[in-house]
């Protein structure tokens, strides 16, 4: 292997494993009451939105293949945090948003996991590093966002 792929694949293990770390750290807090941290992801990637979406459009968005974000939405909904509405541009289609008690758990969930987040970031990270460090990931998921664009206009 090049010297630059051994630096590009030791980056990308250093990436991974700072990534199952911090999320094991997360998991194991005292923050999500009943909630899944993969419950509060789809609630949280919601919040993000300014009108309803598409479930496709939200798998985009996590880390869940179609079945198990199929099986998890229907679980929110069941619990009253998430509500399905109709598509009006496609009558087969369905929308997807947050209810009123959803956006309260998100919001309330959210501060503690964010407190939790800062915590963590910056026990590691001065604020020139977590600008790097933010930089660096946005420039990877706009070059692989753009690749998977060309990929399917071709």
């Amino acid at each position: 292997m090049t010297s630059r792929g051994r630096a590009a694949n030791d980056a990308w293990e250093a990436l991974l494993t700072a990534h199952a770390v911090l999320m094991k750290q997360f998991a194991a807090e005292d923050i999500w009451e009943n909630l899944s941290m993969r419950e509060y992801d789809v609630l949280y990637t919601l919040s993000k939105c300014r009108e309803p979406v598409r479930q496709g459009e939200l798998h985009r968005h996590v880390l869940l293949s179609q079945p198990a974000l199929s099986r998890l939405v229907d679980r929110l909904v069941a619990r009253g945090l998430v509500e399905r509405q109709a598509d009006l541009a496609d009558g087969r289609g369905v929308r997807l948003s947050l209810t009123e008690a959803g956006r309260l758990w998100q919001r309330r969930i959210g501060g503690r996991h964010a407190v939790s987040v800062t915590r963590a970031m910056t026990a590691a990270l001065d604020p020139e590093e977590l600008g790097q460090l933010e930089r660096i990931c946005r420039k990877l998921a706009d070059r692989a966002q753009y690749a998977t664009t060309l990929e399917m206009s071709s």
